[in-house]
């Protein structure tokens, strides 16, 4: 099969200005910073170079470490984590990484809440890790949906993994819950990695794959739903979307 090439994004977007309020990251502090942008086109990349990695770790410096962040932006390349970033006129204005859980690596939750995490490993749930998600303000909502569905892609279409779980601030509790359906499953511990409190929040990916064959690619036309499942691509978009994932793990 054909590699695509080093700089073809997986997908891109034209879209507007919209994310407004969203506070995403751990810590105690906001995790964004103005970013005013018109209506453009997005490129959602892989950062499978070191460059990108660079570039995305750049963005997480600057947002976690201006708001009070105690995150370390240069962590090592992990061979079970990959890197999303969003760029837009050569800037990069978004990023997250997913950990996919293996025995001899595990996830960075379980550093508080490995027995928790234990019980899920022992019901064969197959567990992944969003983490260090960063998205400047002013940003279309657009790239979060755009990150979060390719990492889900990633995740459940090419990787068969069950579960989606996160450690978050207690303050952003709610914005996961509503924005994309994460429950409650762990009680609040002290993250040891940023010296604040967090949350243990599950999402079930097959719960999410329901939201996207509802509401995928109705953005605005769906006013009765306030998640951001109407702005992830619509399913038809998937099949062009794995493909290219794979080709950019090569």
């Amino acid at each position: 099969m054909p590699t695509v090439p080093h700089d073809d994004p997986i997908v891109s977007f034209e879209a507007s200005p919209g994310l407004r309020d969203l506070v995403v990251g751990e810590g105690k502090g906001e995790a964004l910073l103005d970013h005013p942008l018109d209506q453009q086109i997005f490129h959602i990349r892989m950062a499978n170079s070191q460059g990108r990695r660079e570039a995305a770790s750049l963005l997480l410096k600057k947002m976690y470490g201006w708001r009070g962040y105690a995150v370390d932006p240069n962590v090592a390349h992990a061979p079970n984590k990959i890197t999303l970033f969003a760029e837009t006129g050569g800037v990069t204005v978004g990023t997250m990484s997913l950990c996919l859980d293996t025995p001899e690596i595990g996830l960075p939750a379980d550093e508080n809440f490995r027995d928790v995490l234990d019980e899920l490993r022992g019901g064969q749930r197959r567990l992944c890790e969003p983490s260090r998600l960063a998205i400047d303000k002013g940003v279309s909502k657009r790239v979060f949906a755009a990150l979060i569905h390719i990492s889900y892609i990633y995740a459940r279409n090419i990787h068969r993994y069950t579960d989606y779980i996160i450690e978050v601030n207690p303050r952003h509790v709610m914005f996961y819950k509503r924005m994309l359906g994460f429950r409650d499953f762990g009680d609040v511990r002290q993250c040891t990695r940023v010296g604040a409190p967090a949350v243990l929040l599950r999402l079930e990916l097959e719960y999410m794959g329901e939201q996207i064959r509802r509401f995928g690619g109705l953005m605005e036309t769906h006013d009765s739903e306030r998640s951001f499942y109407p702005y992830f691509f619509p399913t038809w978009d998937e099949p062009g979307i794995t493909g290219r994932l794979i080709n950019g793990q090569t």
